[in-house]
């Protein structure tokens, strides 16, 4: 189920007592998104895709895109702007890991 629920879903707030989601918990969720993959940077699970695209310019455009969409649903993501790419990574900096809201980020992102 390609984005399934998840583009439709407004992420929400979350306090720092909040878990970050374990193997079992990722597992169904990245089926929905299945262009992400799961990377760990200095022990942090996180969701990473590279978008290609023509040119700079091009690179610049969806890389204002994602920008409007994280402060839209106020969830921001690192990006690495290049010729012809735009690397996007999602995680939840205040539990250290993945929640929900990444994947739903991600299907959002998706459709840009």
């Amino acid at each position: 189920m390609r984005h399934g629920r998840l583009k439709g879903i407004k992420v929400r707030r979350l306090r720092g007592d909040v878990p970050p989601l374990d193997d079992s918990q990722i597992a169904p969720l990245q089926q929905q998104v299945p262009d992400w993959e799961v990377v760990e940077e200095g022990g942090i699970k996180r969701l990473r895709r590279v978008f290609k695209v023509k040119n700079f310019a091009e690179a610049l455009a969806f890389t204002n895109q994602v920008g409007a969409l994280a402060e839209e649903q106020d969830h921001h993501p690192m990006l690495v702007t290049e010729w012809g790419k735009v690397t996007v990574t999602w995680w939840t900096h205040k539990i250290k890991g993945l929640h929900t809201n990444d994947f739903i980020m991600a299907a959002k992102t998706d459709e840009l």
